[in-house]
């Protein structure tokens, strides 16, 4: 008759010594900064230009591109996929880029992916570069690697400010003083 159940009307009964599932638990003022999860970015949908669209410009952007139409300009963005149908004259200046179509022009990408059906008719500069085959491409291959942190130079050494000669010096020509104090008169000998 008297139990310590209370009856919600939209959902399963609870006890009143058990806490709710939904509520929100106690948080004392001092912790809530130093113990709340860092908000989380969303990932970020690609950019899509589809194979009816053409842009003669640069495209430039902080997000994924997938190209099925035609770019006429230079592209800068993080991640590049290009379609079969899609194609580039320009240069590209990515993270990571991947073919299947036609780029006309210079590649600058960390990882480049050449797939079979790509057609690529420029230079690529990489640090890693993927073809697959039947990929066409006409051009450099050229590596980099990222720059090692600079070894302390040493300290530089004392600099003569004048300009240097490129004929032997002279041996120096005593002065007169010199001359009269290095020359011993007979019966005296010179304090050295």
């Amino acid at each position: 008759m008297f139990n310590k159940q209370v009856k919600p009307t939209n959902g399963p009964a609870l006890n009143a010594d058990q806490p709710a599932m939904n509520a929100p638990e106690p948080v004392s003022t001092g912790t809530l900064a130093a113990s709340a999860p860092a908000p989380r970015k969303t990932p970020k949908t690609a950019s899509l230009i589809a194979d009816d669209i053409t842009i003669e410009g640069n495209v430039v952007g902080d997000g994924e591109l997938h190209v099925d139409g035609v770019i006429r300009g230079d592209v800068r963005v993080p991640r590049l996929s290009v379609g079969e149908t899609g194609h580039i004259e320009g240069s590209v200046l990515a993270d990571a880029v991947e073919t299947r179509g036609r780029i006309v022009g210079t590649i600058t990408a960390k990882q480049v992916k050449l797939m079979g059906t790509c057609f690529v008719d420029g230079d690529i500069t990489h640090e890693q570069l993927t073809m697959e085959t039947g990929a066409f491409f006409q051009g450099r291959s050229l590596k980099f690697q990222r720059q090692a942190a600079p070894a302390a130079a040493p300290a530089p050494a004392a600099v003569n400010v004048a300009a240097p000669s490129l004929v032997p010096a002279a041996p120096a020509q005593p002065t007169l003083a010199q001359q009269a104090a290095n020359a011993v008169t007979p019966g005296l000998t010179a304090a050295r």
